[in-house]
């Protein structure tokens, strides 16, 4: 809660200066990545040099199984701004209940996330507080010995040639969906001057309705997730608005 507020963590920061000690930031409730950085740039400046962060995921505004969202791209999208960050994941508040402790460790695990913050207890069920994402000794033992720690680069000169022609074939297949989207774009911008010319709104529901339902059916029909396929077309969709807004100005 403390991350979101940037004047609370200069606070903190300065509170710390001249203290360089292990200072772990979790990540804020929203998956904010620019509070995520900010929070840890504070810190930095003030001499805080021993930094980590934590991964508890984030507020759920749906239902699910999980008590936070894991939103696993978002780790990844702070390695990516501060790559020699250490990154913990913290199982218990991202599962909300022991049973999923185990599957979370280990996506983190396979994301090469650098270690793990899980909550135990010898009597979860006696446990003051969060009793339900409580483990005993003994199973954060079984969990910790069932893990599967993966290496990030392949050792076998064969297999390194291998990946490599499968991601060859996916660059040429970014590279096309790069060129389709540019193609469309083309169109939305005849589309654009059509609509000006015939003082059509921007947007129309009913064809936005079309768009995302008969997408979503021929993701069902090619076994894809048709929630990415959504996502994926609500991204689309918002930067056709705005080239069709700026050329409607």
């Amino acid at each position: 809660r403390t991350t979101v507020n940037p004047f609370y963590v200069q606070e903190i920061a300065e509170a710390l200066k001249g203290v360089d000690i292990p200072v772990f930031v979790k990540n804020p409730i929203h998956p904010e990545i620019g509070l995520w950085v900010g929070a840890l740039e504070r810190l930095n400046k003030a001499g805080v040099h021993k930094l980590s962060a934590i991964h508890r995921g984030f507020y759920n505004y749906k239902e699910s199984a999980f008590r936070n969202d894991p939103k696993w791209e978002m780790p990844i999208k702070l390695r990516e701004e501060v790559s020699d960050l250490p990154i913990i994941c913290d199982p218990s508040h991202i599962a909300g209940k022991a049973s999923l402790i185990e599957d979370v460790s280990q996506t983190a695990m396979d994301i090469n996330l650098n270690g793990l913050m899980i909550e135990t207890h010898n009597n979860p069920t006696g446990a003051l507080s969060d009793s339900r994402q409580q483990i005993t000794p003994q199973d954060l033992k079984r969990i910790l010995n069932n893990l599967i720690l993966r290496d990030t680069k392949l050792r076998d000169e064969a297999f390194k040639d291998e990946l490599l022609e499968f991601r060859n074939q996916i660059d040429l297949l970014d590279h096309q969906i790069i060129e389709l989207l540019n193609d469309r774009k083309k169109i939305v911008e005849t589309i654009a001057h059509f609509k000006n010319q015939n003082k059509l709104t921007i947007f129309q529901i009913e064809r936005w309705f079309e768009i995302i339902q008969s997408r979503k059916s021929i993701a069902n029909n090619l076994k894809l997730d048709n929630q990415m396929v959504a996502e994926i077309f609500e991204l689309i969709h918002k930067y056709s608005i705005l080239t069709q807004t700026k050329i409607m100005r």
